[in-house]
């Protein structure tokens, strides 16, 4: 894997409610930038309550889905025509969530980052993209990118290669946790590993646990529709 393009941005006005948002403001910067605990310099976050923290410091989505998108919905191609167009910070070809576990730990520059859990996908993607139903797609077709934590900050740049240094969950692909998440969403079983798992992010693992405690799945009406 190679960091094709390294996006940075800050929070600007989105859409008709001119809500705080990064989505549609970060750019590609060639680095080195300096990668924390909390996130890149210069990047930045409308809702700290829902977006950022250390269990997201820095959001990768695979550009090998841009094509797929742009078959599927002609409409989003003016805006695929440029890498961030999912708000990402790392945007890389030749890898997708069939091929990460959570809890992957991988160097960067000199930082060493860990997969700490899938993007869930919100509302602001129907709104930067112009079609509402497009944070349901993401959940749909498991398209949906993943977040890393910092394990060890330091300095990354565009043409950085990621080097895998440990999978401790070989098992947990992020293509069956998405499932876990949005299909066979009352697999008890899933569940309870999913909600002890190491290196999972604690949302993630909180999550699993209250579907454990209630039998019941949240309500996703509020992050998909805002």
């Amino acid at each position: 894997m190679i960091l094709d393009h390294l996006l940075t941005g800050m929070p600007q006005p989105l859409g008709d409610k001119q809500v705080p948002s990064s989505i549609a403001a970060r750019r590609p910067v060639a680095g080195p930038v300096f990668l924390g605990t909390l996130g890149l310099n210069g990047d930045g976050v409308g809702d700290a309550k829902v977006h950022g923290g250390p269990d997201k410091a820095v959001h990768l989505y695979p550009f090998d889905h841009y094509a797929a998108w742009a078959a599927e919905q002609p409409d989003m191609a003016p805006v695929l025509a440029a890498p961030g167009a999912f708000g990402e910070n790392f945007c890389v070809a030749g890898v997708t969530e069939a091929d990460v576990c959570l809890g992957d730990v991988v160097g960067l520059g000199d930082a060493r980052l860990q997969l700490a859990q899938a993007r869930q996908p919100c509302w602001k993607l129907g709104v930067r993209f112009g079609l509402p139903v497009l944070p349901r797609l993401l959940q749909k077709t498991s398209r949906t990118g993943w977040y890393y934590r910092v394990l060890s900050e330091g300095e990354v740049r565009q043409g950085d290669n990621f080097t895998l240094l440990d999978r401790p969950h070989p098992a947990w692909t992020l293509a069956r946790t998405l499932r876990v998440l949005y299909v066979d969403t009352l697999d008890r079983d899933a569940l309870d590993e999913l909600a002890n798992l190491t290196g999972a992010s604690a949302g993630l693992r909180r999550l699993a646990g209250n579907r454990l405690a209630n039998a019941a799945v949240e309500d996703w009406e509020p992050r998909l529709r805002g």
